[in-house]
């Protein structure tokens, strides 16, 4: 599968320094993301007002997409959004 602007859904998890910039870029390039980010942070704010809708969980920003993209700081991190008992995994094709 290609991804392709206007078609492809992503999820994208971690919208701290790196992860908010980098989904901003995505939509404006035309793709759609389904935003999830474990603390509430301006930079939240600012990628849901360039058009990223906004979940309350790691399973919610997997839910139907065709790509997960997950930017966190740590193993641990990185386990709990992916596994956890809301992780991405819960939600993906």
């Amino acid at each position: 599968m290609s991804a392709a602007p206007g078609q492809t859904q992503i999820g994208f998890i971690g919208l701290g320094i790196m992860g908010a910039p980098m989904a901003q870029n995505l939509l404006k390039a035309g793709y759609q993301l389904r935003v999830y980010n474990r603390s509430d942070r301006p930079r939240v704010d600012e990628v849901v007002a360039a058009g990223g809708v906004r979940v309350g969980s790691p399973k919610e920003a997997a839910t139907g997409a065709d790509v997960i993209i997950s930017i966190v700081t740590d193993t641990p991190d990185m386990e709990a959004v992916l596994v956890g008992e809301e992780g991405a995994i819960h939600g993906a094709k």
